[in-house]
């Protein structure tokens, strides 16, 4: 967790990070995918601990370029947990409601409720990212983002919700792959979108917006975390053991009843 997490107090330069590295971890892509499983197996766990106990909530942020794994986290990470008490929110282009209201309208309704786990897929950050990128408001409105943004979490953190953020980094050449493997499998071409090749050409814009949201917005109540991704396999290591190991440090419990359990008997 210290090696990914990012600190205020340093500055992240994303082309001085190793996208397929695996830091921290010495074992080989099964070890590693052995591992991911037996977290996803320790991570239903605890949502089922989370679920009963009703105190804890807790907010995931996936955020990554075209083809950088949210998805795919989504299925790894989170394949044992139960749809109980966990949930993905998906935020694509804003509709015309959405856009008539302020930028985290959309979000607020969509943060965890005590005893549940929700998974940003895309989040908030898109409105100092596509935004700034595309220019779509004038840089005067995305700069004071950063500062509402950071005060929109610290009012949820002081609520109740523990927020992790996630970051997954890809390479320029492993998107390319990633995009090709699309286009040359019929079974994944629905996925390939013509419009991704537009926002590859902002590679460089993307990756400095990308420091900005990293630097400016990875505090103690709301940390980002870079996951190298070029690899599936760590990528899901890292996060499942950071959300194994967030989880583990709340000290749930199981509810007790107020009534002897040894003093029932159910009928035959």
């Amino acid at each position: 967790m210290k090696t990914h997490r990012v600190s205020p107090s340093r500055k992240i330069r994303l082309a001085k990070i190793d996208t397929t590295g695996t830091p921290g971890f010495k074992g080989d892509k099964a070890a590693g995918e052995a591992r991911v499983a037996r977290l996803a197996d320790r991570l239903n766990a605890l949502q089922d601990l989370m679920f009963a106990e009703g105190k804890q909530r807790l907010l995931v942020v996936l955020q990554a370029m075209d083809t950088g794994g949210k998805d795919g986290t989504v299925r790894s990470v989170f394949a044992r947990v139960g749809q109980q008490g966990a949930r993905v929110a998906n935020f694509k282009a804003p509709t015309s409601t959405e856009l008539a209201h302020d930028y985290l309208w959309r979000v607020h309704s969509e943060v965890p409720g005590r005893g549940e786990i929700v998974i940003f897929n895309r989040s908030h950050y898109e409105d100092v990212l596509v935004v700034r990128v595309h220019e779509f408001v004038p840089k005067e409105v995305w700069r004071r983002r950063y500062d509402q943004i950071n005060a929109f979490e610290r009012m949820l953190a002081e609520e109740g919700t523990t927020i992790v953020k996630f970051f997954l980094h890809i390479s320029r050449e492993e998107q390319k792959e990633r995009l090709e493997a699309r286009l040359a499998e019929p079974d994944k071409r629905w996925k390939f979108n013509p419009g991704d090749l537009k926002e590859r050409e902002r590679w460089g814009d993307y990756m400095t917006a990308y420091e900005d949201v990293l630097n400016k917005t990875s505090t103690p109540w709301a940390p980002w975390y870079v996951v190298p991704a070029d690899r599936k396999w760590y990528r899901d290591l890292v996060v499942a053991e950071t959300l194994v190991e967030t989880l583990e440090r709340l000290g749930m419990k199981y509810p007790q009843p107020d009534w002897d359990p040894t003093s029932i008997k159910v009928p035959a």
